[in-house]
């Protein structure tokens, strides 16, 4: 989403650091560059007017100006600037209340609310949290299916909802449901419009009212720009609003509604969708975002996506085989699964400090499907095979092949690299396994 921003950004920083000795008047242009990358990011123009205004006061300065490094300083002040215009830190849900706690989802047709709703149960079910699904969009049947459909896909339970029944007695039933079931977290899908009516706005009063939720979040589409600020504050006017989750991260928008939202709504964003899938909500953590605009990376992140995809009996298992240089292709497969459940490479290599914004990687297209035909060539293998590739000789390379629908060149392809792994694992086991493995690099081959 950032990608146009961080290229403008850096292209400007790379300028400054050039210049040597920084001086007021250089400063001033290169913040001048920076106000117009922000505004063709989509920045609401009073939030841009403000942040200029703040980096200015504080780049000159004595402090600033007679730093050994001038450039990091203003780098630095941008960074800390950006992290406070998106609300400092992450606020996280409000769960107040007794037992079930009821959070609403509000928000527009076409924004994601309805996945977001599966999403959110997932992720607060990771959290060690017992959610409980309530489909109350009685105006389409659709949603209500979808819903049931997601909440059976990720086994967790959901109001058997009629387009017949009212939403308050939906709300109310579904409460003393979720009670039965034990669960602790009550998330209401509500319905949407596809654009803000006094209809639709009573609806989400009265259900307010009938359930005094602890958590009001708006769910916006970060794709709609200015617009999704605008549907903030108005949505936030009439129902206090807790916060928002801005929806379709990963696609292609300028994101201007995550820098302006906090400024001109005042509420904080506190989670983004980042993907398809169920679990691709994460947490949003203005810092985080402000590394990443700035091509500085987010190892934090990246670390929690490992830990939270790794097993961590399998990585014990693989560190005691690698020692005794048993890394079988079947453990080679494995690990190219584990990769792939933290996200795609190239969302990997955004969040490693000095690959998000190296122009000889930045083009480079990484083929998520080699990653299928590699487990499809070696599930094509025998046990003896994965277990000793050296048997693997001109007429059983010509049968995997046959069996997984690909070349032999491909198959010796893969037998090239895992024997190059095989080597490399031999050297460290040679100079110092025991210091890498501690590193825990290995656990993300």
């Amino acid at each position: 989403m950032f990608d146009n921003l961080s290229d403008k950004l850096n292209l400007i920083f790379k300028n400054l650091k050039g210049e040597g000795k920084l001086t007021e008047k250089n400063i001033e242009l290169g913040l001048k560059e920076v106000r117009m990358a922000l505004l063709e990011a989509d920045v609401h123009y009073s939030v841009v007017k403000k942040i200029i205004s703040d980096i200015k006061k504080r780049s000159i300065g004595k402090e600033v100006l007679s730093s050994l490094t001038p450039a990091q300083q203003v780098i630095k002040i941008i960074n800390e600037e950006l992290t406070t215009l998106m609300g400092g830190a992450n606020k996280g849900l409000t769960l107040n209340g007794p037992s079930p706690v009821p959070i609403m989802l509000v928000g527009l047709q076409g924004s994601g609310k309805t996945t977001t709703a599966a999403k959110l149960a997932l992720f607060l079910r990771k959290k060690g949290k017992k959610p409980y699904l309530v489909p109350a969009d009685i105006y389409r049947p659709a949603a209500i299916e979808q819903l049931t459909k997601l909440a059976n896909q990720i086994d967790i339970p959901v109001f058997f909802s009629k387009t017949n029944m009212d939403v308050p007695t939906i709300c109310k039933e579904a409460r003393l449901d979720a009670q039965k079931n034990e669960a602790d977290v009550l998330i209401i899908d509500t319905a949407g419009r596809l654009h803000i009516n006094n209809e639709l706005m009573k609806e989400l009063i009265n259900i307010k009212t009938a359930l005094s939720p602890s958590d009001i979040l708006l769910v916006a589409d970060a794709m709609t720009g200015q617009d999704a600020v605008n549907i903030a504050k108005a949505f936030d006017d009439l129902l206090d609003i807790g916060g928002v989750i801005l929806t379709k991260m990963d696609g292609d928008a300028r994101g201007g509604a995550a820098l302006s939202i906090k400024s001109i709504a005042g509420k904080p964003i506190k989670f983004i969708g980042v993907g398809e899938k169920l679990n691709a909500l994460e947490l949003f953590h203005p810092d985080r975002i402000a590394s990443r605009i700035l091509g500085m990376g987010d190892v934090l992140s990246l670390i929690e996506k490992a830990e939270e995809a790794i097993d961590k009996k399998k990585a014990a298992e693989l560190e005691k085989r690698l020692r005794k240089n048993r890394f079988t292709l079947e453990d080679f497969k494995n690990q190219m699964l584990q990769i792939r459940k933290i996200g795609s490479i190239a969302d990997i290599m955004k969040m490693i400090p000095g690959l998000g914004n190296n122009k000889k990687l930045k083009n480079v297209e990484v083929d998520e499907k080699e990653f299928i035909k590699i487990e499809v060539i070696i599930n094509s293998m025998t046990k003896e095979e994965k277990k000793r590739h050296t048997i693997i000789n001109g007429s059983r390379r010509k049968r995997i092949a046959k069996g997984s629908g690909t070349s032999v060149q491909e198959v010796n392809r893969l037998l090239k690299n895992y024997n190059q792994i095989i080597d490399v694992i031999k050297k460290m086991n040679k100079t110092g396994m025991k210091k890498f493995i501690k590193s825990k690099m290995l656990h993300s081959i």
